[in-house]
């Protein structure tokens, strides 16, 4: 299978969905396929014409983290590389499409379908909105085949749910149920597995017509604000408001309430 064909990259109406689609292999990320992500999530976050981003999974999985089975056989790794350089430069790939996702200046939102393991968690995380499906599970996988974490999980996971139980859940391998991961916070709805796509992409298409420059003001906010003491925070709220006051869709939004009527957002 090509790299663009495990994942799938489409724009509808100010949307793009990027579909991970190696469903006979949960999805597994192998070297090519982190590319062609990173790709897709470059291009989502450069083009006027999206809006808004919504990352799921084809078949029963979301993400099954790294392909395992290719790393058994060496095919995680490429021609002239060994394990040290090639182990360096998978997780470069992975984390530069994670990375695109996480730092995406419109919103992301995640539709769990299936099992997120290892890098699928982290994937998952990257969005600003996780939604599950009542099938969803989510698993620190790394230490069951001896591996390091990766793909951001020790940036996101401890950020949601607190060092201890973070050091817990790497450390056992837990797998958590999708009530599980709506009590501590990996995701903040969890529905029907049939109703989990039509509900997200819902949402997405509703978070396209919405104020794209003030959301990536929030969402800079937002990312910022654990590492930042009130007055840098304040500050920066304060310099956020100074740049959306200045935007076409703040000028929409303020006369669409003075006028009594919905605002119609054009992200600029």
């Amino acid at each position: 299978m090509s790299a663009a064909a495990s994942v799938r990259y489409d724009i509808q109406g100010g949307v793009a969905f990027i579909t991970l689609s190696r469903p006979e292999r949960l999805n597994a990320l192998d070297r090519p396929m982190m590319r062609a992500l990173a790709a897709a999530a470059i291009d989502a976050s450069t083009n006027p014409d999206v809006r808004a981003v919504l990352v799921t999974g084809d078949g029963r999985a979301f993400c099954a983290g790294g392909d395992v089975k290719a790393m058994a056989t060496g095919g995680m790794f490429e021609e002239g590389e060994s394990p040290l350089v090639g182990g360096m430069n998978g997780a470069a790939e992975l984390h530069r499409a994670v990375g695109e996702l996480y730092r995406m200046p419109k919103p992301v939102i995640a539709a769990v379908n299936g099992p997120a393991l290892g890098a699928g968690v982290g994937l998952a995380l990257s969005a600003d909105v996780v939604w599950a499906s009542e099938s969803s599970t989510f698993g620190l996988a790394y230490m069951g085949i001896g591996l390091s974490p990766d793909g951001g999980t020790t940036f996101f996971v401890p950020r949601i749910v607190g060092a201890r139980r973070a050091a817990e859940l790497f450390m056992t391998n837990r797998k958590l149920t999708s009530a599980e991961a709506l009590t501590m916070g990996f995701c903040s709805r969890v529905l029907p597995d049939s109703e989990l796509l039509p509900a997200a992409t819902a949402l997405a298409n509703q978070l396209a017509q919405g104020p794209t420059r003030a959301y990536a003001e929030l969402k800079t906010l937002l990312r910022n604000t654990l590492q930042n003491g009130f007055e840098t925070q304040t500050e920066d709220e304060r310099y956020g408001v100074a740049r959306s006051v200045q935007t076409d869709d703040f000028f929409e939004g303020i006369m669409a309430f003075a006028e009594r009527r919905a605002p119609q957002f054009k992200g600029s």
